[in-house]
C-alpha cells in the first residue's frame, strides 16, 4: 500500500493541475447524477421482527388506506370558547380540497369545549415522497382559521415529517471553530484553511453519493445529517494529519512533490487504515435487523469514503499549490522557530507522559475511576423512539402534541389498538378483552369493537393514562399481551415503538460484540500484539460508557436541558446507543492508531519500552489534541440543530472524543503502557504466524533514506532501521521470522515505489 500512496501524493504534487481537473470532473459527474437520479430520503417503519408489526401488516391487508399518511389538525381557542362552526367547516373544505386528501373527520370537541381534533386521511403511503416533508399544503390550508384568532396546530405523520428541518447551524458552528481551531495549531491560515477545503470537498461528494443511494434503497431523513457530521469531522481529521507529516517534510528540506508523496505513504497509510476501522464499525450497524439503521451506515459509509479520497488525492493538490506557505510566517522568514527545533524534552507533552510514566498506577486508577463514574448513570438508562414530546416548543407538531394531551388526556398522544382475527377469535373474546382493558386503572377508554370492511378483523383501541414516553408504557404493553387470546396481537404506533426500543436493546451487544471483536483482530494484525488491541478496547468501552452516562445526565436526568434549548427531562432516544457505538468505537481507533504507530516505530528503533511512550505521545500530542478538538467542535455544533436526536448524537459524541483525547490518549495509555513494559507487543509465536502482516504506517526513516535515490536513479543505501528492527527486543520478544517478514514487507513496498 505504501507503493500506491507514495505514487499517488507524489503524482497528484507533480501533476496538479490534471490531479484538480480529474477531481472536479469526477465530482461533477456525481453531482449530475445525483441531480438526474438520485432520490429524496424516507423513513423506512417496518420492522420485520416487532410484534406490533404483525398487526400493522393485518390492517393493511384488510383495512382500506391502513398504513397511509395522516395528518391531525388541532384547533385550539384561546378564549376558552368554543372554535366557531362556520370557521371549522371552512377549515374541513379547505384540508379535503388538499392534494391526495381522501377523508377529513369530523371535529371531536374536547371536554371543556374550547379545542376541536379533526383527522386528515391520505391515499398514499407515508414514504409517498411528494407528500411527506411538505408542510405547505396544511399551512395554507390553515391560515384563514388563524388569521381569525383561532391557535391552530399540525400533528400526524405528514406534518412530523416536515417540521423540523435541519438549518445547516451545526456545519456552519463547526467549520468556524475548525479554522479558529487549526490558525492556533498551524500559525498559518493557508494550513488552517486547506484541511477546511478538502472535508468540504468530500463532504460534497458525499452527499451526491448520498443522494444516488436514496434512489436505490430507503434512506433515513437524519441519516445524512449523521453522515455530514462524521464526514465533517473525519475528513477535517485526516486531512490534518496529512498535512502535518507534510509539513514536517518540509521542515526536513524535501521539495513539495517528494514531501507530498513521503505524507501519504506515512501518514495517509495511517488515514487509511483508520478510515477503514471506521468503515467497519458501520457494517455492525446492519446487525440491528432495523432497515433505518442499515441507511445510517450505508450513508456515513459513502460519507467517509468520499472524504478519505479527497485527502488522498487534494491534500497533495493544494499543498503543491501552496508551498512553503504552509509554514508559519516565522519559520519561512527565519528558518525553522525555537519551538519546533527544541528537543522532545522540552515539550510540553513530553513531559506531561513524563510525568504519568513516574507514577503510572496512581495515574491509571484515577482515570479509570472518573470514567466510572462517568459512565454510572448509564445504568439508569431508559430508552425511547423519538416522538413529538421531545421536541422544541418552536415547532408546531409539539405545541398539537402538548393540546392533545392537556385537552384529551396525555394517552390520547399513544393508544394501543387490538387487532384479532375473526376466524380464530370469536367476538365475543374480544368483547370480553375490551371489558377487562376497560376496568384496569391504567386504561382511561376503550373504544367498540370494530369489524374491518371485509368481516376479517374484530379491532379496538385502548387509550393509556399516560403518555407514550412514560417509564410505565413498556410495561403495560406488556401486560395486556399477556392477556391476549391467540389470533389477537396489540399493534399501533405506541406498540411498535416499544418493540423497537426492547429490539434495540437487545441488538445492541451483538453489534458490539462484533465491532469490538472485528477491532481487535485488526489491532492485532497492525501491532503484533494481544494486549494492545484487548487494552484499546476496554479504554474504548470506558469512554463510550461515559459518553452513557453523561447523555443520561443531560438528558434523562435534565441536567443540561436548558442548556440544549430543551424545556423538560425525556428519555434517550431508542436509536441513539447503538448508533453513537458504532460511530465512536470506529473514530476512538482512529486516535488509537494514530498514536501507536509512532509509538511502535520508536520502540521497534530504541527497544525503550518506556521512552518510546513518551517520545511517540509527544510527536502526536499535539495534532491529536487539535483532531479531537475539531471534532467536538464540530459534534457540538451539531447539537444546536432543532431535531432531538441530532442533538443527543452531538453531545454524545463530544463527549466521547473530548474524554478519549484527554482521559483516555493523555493518561491511559501512557500509565497502562508504562506498567506493562514489553508486554505490550507481547503475542504468541503461532498467532503471530497466523495474521498477516499490516502496517499502520510506512517507516519514516525507509521513506526519506530513499528519497534521494529515488530521484536519481542511484541504488538505495541500506536501511539502518531494518537492522536495528531484526536486533530490537521486539523482535527477541515474538518470533524471528515475522518480524523480519515484517521489516522485508515494508522495505520491498518502498522499493516498488520509487
Amino acid at each position: 500500500m505504501s507503493r500506491l500512496l507514495y505514487r499517488l501524493g507524489r503524482s497528484a504534487a507533480a501533476h496538479p493541475w490534471r490531479a484538480l481537473t480529474a477531481w472536479l470532473l469526477t465530482t461533477a459527474a456525481l453531482i449530475g447524477l445525483s441531480i438526474t437520479l438520485g432520490g429524496q430520503t424516507q423513513d423506512d417503519w417496518d420492522i420485520p421482527d416487532a410484534r406490533a408489526q404483525h398487526g400493522i401488516d393485518l390492517l393493511r391487508e384488510h383495512v382500506p388506506g391502513a398504513g397511509n399518511a395522516s395528518a391531525r389538525v388541532v384547533v385550539h381557542d384561546p378564549q376558552a370558547a368554543t372554535p366557531d362552526a362556520a370557521v371549522l367547516l371552512d377549515l374541513r373544505d379547505r384540508l379535503a380540497a388538499m392534494p391526495h386528501v381522501v377523508d377529513v373527520s369530523s371535529p371531536v370537541h374536547s371536554a371543556d369545549g374550547d379545542t376541536s381534533l379533526i383527522s386528515v386521511s391520505y391515499d398514499v403511503p407515508v414514504t409517498h415522497t411528494d407528500l411527506m416533508g411538505r408542510l405547505e399544503p396544511l399551512d395554507d390550508a390553515v391560515g384563514p382559521a388563524r388569521a381569525s384568532g383561532l391557535e391552530v396546530e399540525l400533528g400526524g405523520d405528514v406534518p412530523d415529517s416536515a417540521a423540523a428541518p435541519m438549518k445547516g447551524h451545526g456545519e456552519l458552528i463547526g467549520i468556524i471553530a475548525a479554522l479558529f481551531i487549526l490558525i492556533v495549531t498551524f500559525g498559518s491560515v493557508v494550513s488552517a484553511g486547506l484541511p477546511i477545503a478538502v472535508a468540504l470537498a468530500g463532504l460534497a461528494v458525499g452527499s451526491a453519493g448520498v443522494t444516488i443511494l436514496a434512489a436505490t434503497t430507503d434512506v433515513s431523513t437524519v441519516a445524512p445529517v449523521v453522515a455530514s457530521m462524521v464526514g465533517l469531522g473525519v475528513g477535517i481529521d485526516y486531512a490534518l494529519l496529512l498535512v502535518t507529516r507534510h509539513v514536517e517534510f518540509l521542515r526536513e528540506g524535501h521539495d513539495v512533490a517528494e514531501a507530498a508523496g513521503l505524507a501519504s505513504a506515512t501518514a495517509g497509510r495511517s488515514v487509511v487504515f483508520a478510515a477503514g476501522t471506521v468503515l467497519v464499525s458501520l457494517m455492525g450497524l446492519r446487525l440491528t435487523g432495523l432497515p433505518t439503521f442499515a441507511s445510517f451506515g450505508f450513508a456515513t459509509a459513502i460519507a467517509v469514503a468520499a472524504v478519505l479520497a479527497a485527502a488522498l488525492t487534494l491534500v497533495p493538490v493544494l499543498c503543491r499549490f501552496a508551498g512553503r506557505r504552509l509554514l508559519a510566517r516565522q519559520e519561512r522568514l527565519h528558518g525553522a522557530s525555537e519551538r519546533e527545533g527544541a528537543g522532545v524534552r522540552d515539550n510540553l507533552t513530553a513531559r506531561w507522559a513524563a510525568r504519568v510514566s513516574r507514577r503510572p498506577l496512581p495515574w491509571a486508577l484515577a482515570a479509570t475511576t472518573l470514567l466510572l463514574a462517568a459512565a454510572w448513570p448509564a445504568l439508569d438508562m431508559r430508552t425511547w423512539p423519538q416522538d413529538p414530546s421531545s421536541g422544541s416548543t418552536e415547532l408546531t407538531t409539539r405545541r398539537a402534541y402538548d393540546l392533545v394531551a392537556a385537552e384529551y388526556g396525555p394517552g390520547t398522544n399513544g393508544t394501543l389498538m387490538v387487532v384479532a382475527e375473526r376466524d380464530l377469535v370469536a367476538d365475543a373474546v374480544v368483547d370480553d378483552l375490551a371489558a377487562t382493558l376497560d376496568a384496569r386503572s391504567d386504561i382511561v377508554a376503550v373504544t367498540a369493537p370494530a369489524t374491518s370492511p371485509d368481516e376479517a378483523l374484530t379491532t379496538f383501541t385502548a387509550v393509556p393514562a399516560f403518555g407514550p414516553t412514560d417509564s410505565r408504557m413498556g410495561d403495560l404493553v406488556e401486560d395486556i399481551r399477556s392477556v391476549l387470546p391467540g389470533g389477537a396481537e396489540l399493534t399501533g404506533g405506541t406498540a411498535l415503538f416499544s418493540d423497537i426500543s426492547d429490539l434495540l436493546a437487545d441488538r445492541l451487544w451483538l453489534v458490539i460484540a462484533f465491532v469490538v471483536a472485528v477491532s481487535v483482530l485488526l489491532l492485532a494484525m497492525v501491532f503484533r500484539s494481544v494486549v494492545i488491541p484487548v487494552k484499546a478496547a476496554v479504554m474504548n468501552l470506558l469512554s463510550i460508557g461515559a459518553a452513557y452516562g453523561v447523555m443520561v445526565a443531560v438528558f434523562q436526568w435534565g441536567w443540561g436541558t436548558e442548556l440544549l434549548g430543551l424545556d423538560h427531562a425525556m428519555p434517550v432516544s431508542s436509536w441513539i446507543p447503538i448508533l453513537l457505538f458504532a460511530i465512536l468505537f470506529g473514530l476512538s481507533m482512529d486516535y488509537e492508531v494514530f498514536l501507536l504507530s509512532r509509538i511502535r516505530e520508536d520502540w521497534e528503533r530504541t527497544g525503550d519500552p518506556h521512552g518510546s511512550v513518551v517520545r511517540g505521545l509527544s510527536s502526536t500530542g499535539r495534532v491529536i489534541s487539535s483532531a479531537a478538538a475539531i471534532m467536538v467542535a464540530v459534534f457540538l455544533g451539531f447539537a444546536t440543530e432543532v431535531d432531538v436526536v441530532v442533538k443527543m448524537l452531538g453531545v454524545g459524541m463530544a463527549v466521547a472524543i473530548l474524554l478519549d483525547a484527554t482521559v483516555v490518549r493523555m493518561v491511559l495509555v501512557p500509565a497502562t503502557m508504562s506498567l506493562l513494559g514489553r508486554l505490550n507487543w507481547w503475542v504468541p509465536a503461532w498467532l503471530d504466524r497466523a495474521l498477516p502482516t499490516v502496517r499502520a504506517e510506512a517507516s519514516e526513516a525507509h521513506l526519506t533514506q530513499l528519497a534521494l535515490p529515488a530521484i536519481t536513479g542511484t541504488a538505495p543505501a541500506p536501511t539502518p532501521s531494518s537492522a536495528a528492527y531484526a536486533e530490537s527486543p521486539l523482535h527477541q520478544a515474538n518470533t524471528v521470522d515475522s518480524a523480519q517478514q515484517d521489516a522485508d514487507h515494508t522495505e520491498r513496498d518502498i522499493v516498488g515505489a520509487r
